[in-house]
């Protein structure tokens, strides 16, 4: 009988640790929701309004709301080491801002080339630097409609990329070493 009850026990733990792993869809969700925050910030910064009618409200939950403030704090750290970077992206790329397609090849492009040689949290930062630096000349463009083709990219992108890593990593929930962790990467040029 003893031995019943541990086993119960030991299931019962096994399925509450399943059960807080975010699953893929979770994650791609809290990426755009993410997404969609950092842009927001990025156009508000920029003195330009935006509605965001994908969005039902804030970043669901205290914890993603933690991760969506920090993510903020290092792109604002990432932007103010390298401005020139992340601003002008579609002069940058040498891309007209008309055409769905185009929009989302040269982001998809951008990311692809940031996570060739590997995958950090620093990076992931940079990413939300560009779609957001790209949002913003979007809608300076009148081409608000974009900077959902955007979010949608870097959604499909984490799903096809990131997803494996950011599991490993417990999700977007990232700890306090792992943020002062991607600080220093940041101001290393990581």
């Amino acid at each position: 009988m003893e031995m019943l009850r541990r086993s119960s026990v030991f299931a019962a733990e096994v399925m509450e640790a399943f059960d807080r792993s975010p699953t893929d869809k979770e994650l791609v969700s809290q990426a755009k929701a993410l997404c969609r925050e950092f842009i927001h910030s990025r156009l508000g910064r920029a003195g330009i309004g935006w509605n965001k009618p994908e969005q039902s409200g804030p970043v669901p939950g205290a914890k993603m709301s933690e991760v969506s403030i920090i993510m903020l704090r290092l792109g604002d750290e990432l932007e103010y080491i390298r401005p020139n970077v992340y601003r002008n992206i579609a002069h940058q790329l040498n891309i007209s801002l008309n055409s769905e397609t185009v929009v989302s090849d040269a982001f998809l492009a951008v990311a692809t080339e940031i996570f060739s040689a590997g995958i950090t949290w620093g990076k992931v930062v940079s990413l939300y630097a560009v779609a957001a630096g790209l949002a913003v000349d979007c809608v300076k463009q009148a081409q608000p409609a974009m900077v959902h083709t955007i979010v949608d990219c870097l959604g499909e992108f984490v799903r096809k990329t990131l997803v494996t890593w950011l599991k490993r990593r417990g999700g977007w929930e990232m700890t306090r070493r792992t943020v002062e962790s991607s600080c220093t990467q940041l101001q290393q040029g990581d």
